[in-house]
This record gives structure tokens, sequence and C-alpha cells, in this order.
């Protein structure tokens, strides 16, 4: 059989074509005459139209929803509705037969969790393959911005030996014997003994060292896993999940303020470009989901008009003190509807106050600016308050904080009393101090969770759903 197209393409030929190849799998066979086949090039089937008389009725019954086929003939316009194209087929061959009875995923709708309980085999769904062609065009996207704005890729390490956050929630990595652990005098795990000699882990953030890079290259980014060990199962948050982490020298906080904002929409705008059936089926479901909920409970757009609406206006930007001020006198906090009541400042801002903030009181894109330094990372520029650092946050309707950077602690003496003050260890950081030390510089940078970012565009409610494999306590499948 010669050469097949991918699907994609053929809908873009104008017929007829006297002859040519695709190859996929079944969506549906009807009549014993209709095939809908989708190779993963795009969201359409492409229909392929048979005369049964032709074929043996024990390859027709081979024919099954699931069942990898192999079409050639003739690419005609289709006088049936639904379709402006259809193949015309003189040769069918089976490539890999999907037996009906024991096949997970039957032509209906199925549940999203049940799609999760077989994860293996979901992306073969409209659905989830409209999600995993947008995560794709949004990672390309990401490398283009970058690329085009003279940024350099740089690839952090996955083993590591430090704590970018503080937060303690790591994997452990070791290569030492558990039945048989080699134990110092005072009985502690000898870890001179493991691979590294030291104790090491997964990275919770290449951001550490990407400001090394910064202090060389000037503009770095890095994109690559991350992992943290937080028991939680909730739709939020995964123990496998993607960062983007831009470090820019010479950058204050506006500077990172505007790139990010910049970056956002073009990424967003790229996919709007790209995937617009895709997206209308996502805005379909998704507007289908919303009219099972209370009326209360709906969302004021569609996803489409959600991401234009992101596109149009500038976000807005506030300090974290008036975030505080617009939160403790909202009606809600003062009716209750909290379930962290607003009361204290300093206090670290919830999921449902920065929705507040996005949906209801600005109903556009936040930025919060200058957080108390007690609640944010010891890298973070002190102001001159001695109460507050350079940090920004950027929240998003649905889904909170989607990035979160600052302008870092270029000062030798005030990064070092803070390290002292949390009891971080300068002698394990030496290197972070020494680029300082030696010829340091203002910088900047943020980190964008790529799932989330993922969820915002597909409208996919569970961050579960926009990974091809999650990872979550207690599961670690497929």
């Amino acid at each position: 059989m010669p050469q097949h197209i991918r699907i994609r393409e053929v809908l873009l030929m104008e017929p007829p074509k006297p002859s040519l190849t695709i190859k996929g799998w079944v969506r549906s066979f009807r009549n014993d005459q209709f095939i809908a086949v989708n190779d993963g090039s795009c969201h359409e089937n492409l229909q392929v139209v048979i005369d049964p008389q032709q074929y043996d009725p024990a390859l027709l019954k081979r024919i099954t929803t699931g069942a990898a086929i192999a079409a050639q003939g003739e690419l005609v316009a289709s006088i049936g509705r639904g379709q402006k194209l259809e193949l015309k087929a003189q040769h069918i061959d089976i490539l890999g037969d999907c037996p009906a009875e024991t096949y997970p995923l039957q032509p209906k709708k199925h549940s999203l969790e049940f799609l999760r309980e077989h994860a293996h085999l979901r992306m073969r769904t409209q659905t989830f393959g409209a999600v995993f062609r947008i995560r794709h065009s949004l990672a390309y996207a990401i490398h283009h911005f970058f690329h085009q704005k003279g940024f350099i890729y740089l690839h952090t390490p996955i083993l590591t030996a430090n704590d970018a956050e503080g937060a303690g929630e790591l994997f452990q990595v070791t290569t030492l014997d558990l039945k048989q652990l080699p134990r110092t005098e005072n009985g502690e795990i000898d870890y001179s003994q493991d691979f590294f000699g030291r104790k090491a882990n997964l990275t919770v953030s290449g951001q550490l060292e990407g400001e090394l890079g910064a202090m060389a290259l000037g503009l770095i980014y890095t994109f690559g896993p991350t992992f943290r060990a937080e028991n939680s199962n909730t739709t939020r948050h995964l123990a496998e999940f993607w960062m983007i982490e831009p470090e820019m020298a010479f950058y204050d906080l506006h500077d990172n303020m505007n790139l990010a904002e910049e970056f956002i929409k073009y990424i967003i705008q790229y996919v709007l470009d790209h995937h617009p059936t895709d997206l209308e089926w996502l805005a379909n479901r998704l507007q289908e989901e919303e009219s099972k909920k209370p009326q209360t409970e709906r969302s004021g757009m569609n996803l489409l008009e959600k991401l234009h609406f992101v596109i149009a206006h500038p976000f807005e930007r506030i300090t974290y003190t008036e975030a505080f001020e617009i939160l403790k006198n909202s009606p809600y906090n003062k009716k209750k509807k909290f379930q962290f009541p607003v009361e204290r400042w300093g206090m670290d801002f919830q999921s449902e106050h920065e929705r507040y903030l996005v949906e209801k009181h600005f109903q556009k894109p936040v930025i919060i600016t200058d957080y108390p330094k007690e609640i944010k990372a010891f890298y973070m520029r002190q102001n001159d308050d001695g109460k507050t650092v350079r940090a920004m946050d950027i929240l998003f309707p649905g889904i909170g904080e989607i990035v979160g950077g600052s302008q870092r602690e270029e000062r030798y003496d005030r990064l070092l009393h803070r390290m002292q003050e949390l009891h971080i260890s300068p002698n394990e950081l030496y290197w972070y101090l020494d680029s300082r030390k030696f010829g340091g510089c203002p910088h900047s940078g943020f980190g964008l969770g790529f799932e989330r970012m993922v969820q915002f565009v597909t409208g996919m409610t569970n961050i579960r759903d926009v990974i091809p494999f999650p990872r979550t306590p207690k599961n670690i499948s497929f």
C-alpha cells in the first residue's frame, strides 16, 4: 500500500484526488458502509465510504471502534451532511484488531472519572486528543516566544541537593540498600556512602541554578519537570509537574511583570490562532458541564470569551496591602462567606481570596506585588520598609495563582542575613551566594506552572486531566 497521508493534510485538499492512503483508528462504523477514522493529527474525523458487497463479511466484523486500519481510494466531495470530503475506499486493511466486547472506550460519552481509571487509553478520546494537541502547541509557543526574544534555553538539574523553595516536601533519591542502611556512629543514615556522597532529591525548581545562568548569559529560561511530595489530593496539585522559569539579568520588578504579561498573552493567542476546532469542542464540553451547576456557581464567560478577555485587557496591578484592604472590606468577608476570614495583615491569601479579586472585584487577571517577607522565599529582594519583598504573583480566573515571581535579592549582605534568619546554611548554598559576591546585579524571574496554564486554556477543571500520566498520592500507574 502507498505512503499514507495524515488526515489533517487530507482535509485541506481539493477533491477529486484519484488515489491516496490514510491510516488511523475507527471512531465509528455505521450501516456497514460509513467508517469514521481519526489518526490524532486533528480533531476532525475523515469519513471512509465502502461498498460492503466488495468485502469479506469476516473483515467487516473486524472494523470495530478502536481498530487500526489503512484505507486506500479516491478522495471525493461528500454529498452527505457533516463533512465536505470523504474517501471512497477500494481497499481496506486491518492493522490492529480491537475486540468490541472488552474495549473500555465505546462510542458514547464517558465521564472524566471513568477515563482517569483508563488513563492509558484516554488520549484516544476527542476531549483528550484536543487537550494534548493544545498542550503541545503551548509548549511550542513557549519556546518560540523566548527564542525570538534572545533567551537561552538552560537545562537545569533534576537531581539536586538543594530545596529551592524551602518547603521540605522533597522526593529523596538514593542507591543505598534500604534493607541494610549504613549508619554513622550516632545512628544517623550515612549518606557519605550514597551515590553522590550526600543526601539528594528530585528538584522542586530550577530557579536557583537558572539565576547562575542569567548572571552569565543575561536572559535564560528553563522548562522541565519538577517534583513535590505534598500529600494533597486536590484538583490543583500533582506530585510531578512542569515549570517554565525565566531569569533575567538587569530586570527589575516592573520589567518582570511586563514580560510575564506579554508572555502569557502570546501563548494564549498562539493557541487561539492554531486550534479553533479543538477549542470549540472543549468550550462546548465546558458549557455542558457548567449547565449542570447551580446558577450561582456558573462562570460568567464561556471558554473562548475568557481567553479573548485575558488578551484584550491589561492585567490589574496592586500591592498586597491594597489587596488585603479590598478583601477585608469585601461583602464576602463581612458576611463570612470566606472559608478563611481575612483579618490579619501578613496572612497568606488562599485560592478563594485570589479568585475573589479576579472574578468578583476586578473581573480581569490581577498581579499582586510587595508581599510580606514572612510568607515569601528567602531569595526575594527586600523593600526599604523592612516588612515586604519585591514579589509578584499573577492570579487568573478559575485557577488563582498561575505565576509566582520576584525581583531577586542581589545584595550579598542582605541575602546572607535573610538566609541566617531562616536557618538556611550558607555553606550549602555557597555557590548561590557567590553569584552575588562576584559581579552580582539586579535581576528578576518568575515561574509559570505549565499544567495550570493548560488547565486555563482548555477549561479542564482537574489538573490530572491536562498531563498525560498524572502522578498523585497513591497513584503511579501507567
